[in-house]
């Protein structure tokens, strides 16, 4: 039977390529000289540390160019609280992978709803949609961005 998997991945070595473009930026701008504004990143989570909120912003501002230009949707993004002190505030990012469990249902029961004969089960951080006709899972792969889920989506293992 044919069949593909979506997931929602995201490739960490871009993500490192691009806060290391951002720390290049900031280390360039006039406007952060004599400041100790930078991103540094880990697993999956990056930090942004800066003197104030402000600069944190347009770090953060900086990082999300960086990643659309190496091909990273910034919805994979989610920003936590800025933390500040009287002289220090940062701001913890983390890079969500895999598709989580409510969103996996909702994906399931939006594709149920398309009334095409393929069936989806959920397996682990991803979705495998199958069918016994091809173009059924072309039909699901263009309604993938139609079903309003706010990760970004791929599809992989496609198999006849």
């Amino acid at each position: 039977m044919p069949s593909f998997d979506i997931v929602s991945e995201v490739d960490r070595h871009e993500v490192a390529n691009a806060v290391d473009q951002t720390n290049r930026e900031v280390a360039n701008r006039f406007d952060f000289k004599g400041t100790d504004t930078h991103a540094t990143h880990k697993d999956a989570a990056i930090t942004i540390h800066a003197d104030n909120e402000f600069q944190i912003r347009q770090v953060v501002d900086i990082l999300h160019k960086k990643m659309a230009k190496r091909g990273i949707d910034i919805a994979a993004l989610s920003e936590g609280k800025t933390e500040t002190t009287i002289n220090k505030a940062s701001l913890l990012i983390t890079v969500q992978q895999g598709i989580d469990q409510d969103s996996a249902r909702k994906l399931v029961k939006d594709i149920k709803a398309t009334k095409l004969k393929v069936q989806s089960s959920i397996q682990g951080d991803r979705v495998r949609v199958t069918a016994k006709k091809r173009d059924d899972l072309q039909n699901i792969i263009s309604k993938l961005n139609d079903f309003g889920l706010q990760l970004p989506l791929q599809t992989i293992n496609f198999r006849d």
